[in-house]
């Protein structure tokens, strides 16, 4: 019986690949290294287990993950640092809320509306002193005074209100807080006395003391929203470069550290020879 074209056509490429297979043993059981690990695993011998890796690579993304570790723990330190500030910041905004309520009851004196010489009154403008004696004592950040100078002076925060903050792994910057418990310009937190207001002119003083300490504490308030924005966005931005310097290390990363001997043969092969049958039609 005679053969058809599609028959003699798969008998040709059976016989080629055949012939291509037969040419590739023939080349790789020669005398080379890799006909040597081919034979002994024909045979049955042992085969020596190699991982195929660059050195070089190994090191490179070993350096790039470090890098991206001390990177992201100096995004940490500065975001404890933005997160003094905003304590900070806080603090400052109940003492001006506070100075701002002192205002109004000095306003509504002078309006009429309140009585000066009242215990009552007097007692309200005393518990707005108290309180902002309380804020300036008790606002800290993990045991750190952040506007009592009297507290200042430790490991954590100097006797200028300076806290080191490690922002690299070769150095970093000093972050400042201000002396609230002592204001400038000859005014001091005692000076404020809800006794005084029941005569004009002391009560005239009494508004001087407050309009001035709401200048000050209002500007020092702003200067810790301004900085602790600003350590926010240093964070964010050492916790983009952490993140690129993972992807870094990841791309520089053998893609497959685990390629043995065996299969480095199998992929020859089955590369330069193909199969003997297309499984992909």
């Amino acid at each position: 019986m005679a053969l058809t074209d599609i028959e003699k056509s798969f008998i040709y490429d059976y016989s080629l690949q055949l012939l291509q297979q037969d040419m590739l043993t023939n080349r790789l059981f020669g005398s080379s290294a890799v006909g040597r690990n081919l034979r002994s695993l024909v045979l049955g011998e042992p085969v020596r287990a190699a991982t195929f890796s660059n050195p070089f690579e190994e090191a490179i993304s070993g350096t790039l993950r470090g890098d991206a570790a001390a990177v992201r723990q100096a995004a940490r330190n500065v975001g404890e640092a933005a997160s003094m500030m905003g304590v900070a910041r806080t603090g400052m905004a109940t003492i001006v809320d506070a100075l701002n309520a002192m205002e109004d009851i000095i306003d509504r004196i002078d309006s009429g509306e309140l009585d000066g010489a009242s215990s009552v009154v007097q007692g309200d403008f005393d518990a707005l002193a108290d309180k902002i004696s309380g804020v300036v004592s008790n606002s800290d950040f993990n045991g750190i005074a952040l506007l009592d100078s009297s507290q200042w002076g430790t490991d954590q925060i100097d006797s200028g209100g300076n806290v080191y903050i490690q922002s690299s792994k070769d150095g970093g910057f000093n972050i400042t807080f201000h002396s609230v418990d002592t204001p400038s310009g000859g005014v001091a937190w005692t000076d404020l006395d809800g006794a005084a207001l029941g005569a004009d002119g002391t009560r005239a003083t009494q508004l001087g003391y407050v309009q001035s300490l709401q200048s000050e504490m209002t500007a020092i308030m702003d200067i810790y929203g301004g900085k602790e924005d600003g350590l926010q966005a240093q964070q964010l931005s050492l916790e983009s470069q952490a993140q690129l310097l993972d992807q870094a290390a990841q791309l520089r990363k053998p893609s497959n550290p685990d390629y043995s001997l065996e299969q480095l043969l199998a992929d020859l092969i089955a590369r330069d020879t193909g199969t003997i049958f297309d499984g992909t039609s």
